[in-house]
């Protein structure tokens, strides 16, 4: 298994707050959105961000693709959750640093890929393993520059 996730670093409280629309945008043609402004949100209250338990990891390769995560995505990851199976996870395995799926078969932790080409990774007697947070978000930039 090679390493498909970047540690970016931890995340940092924000004060700084944007506008929130309450209409949903439509993917045809533009409306009037400033119409429909409703109060401030700030990208922290959005994301959940627990200061200083949230940190930032970027997606490398397709093996998330299934659950929306893509090469260059950018996962917010809270390392104060208890992981359970069924959560998306920053795990390291023998070193190597990954996102997967947790689960456990038969009493054993697999991680698991959400693109049918990966095959799952059993975690074995003698691997050493940590999960370093559970992901409770990801952002994607379409303009790059």
């Amino acid at each position: 298994m090679s390493s498909n996730a970047v540690i970016l670093g931890p995340l940092n409280s924000s004060a700084r707050e944007l506008p929130i629309y309450t209409c949903r945008v439509s993917a045809g043609f533009p409306s009037p959105a400033q119409d429909h402004m409703d109060q401030p949100l700030s990208l922290d209250e959005l994301m959940e961000v627990d200061a200083p338990h949230t940190y930032l990891v970027q997606a490398s390769g397709d093996s998330m693709t299934g659950v929306g995560i893509f090469d260059k995505d950018v996962m917010v990851v809270n390392r104060k959750l208890d992981p359970v199976p069924g959560h998306i996870v920053i795990a390291a395995v023998n070193a190597d640093v990954c996102v997967k799926r947790l689960r456990k078969r038969e009493e054993q932790l697999v991680l698991e890929s959400e693109n049918p080409k990966y095959r799952p990774r059993y975690i074995m007697e003698g691997d050493e393993f940590e999960i370093w947070g559970v992901v409770i978000g990801s952002l994607r930039r379409f303009l790059h520059g």
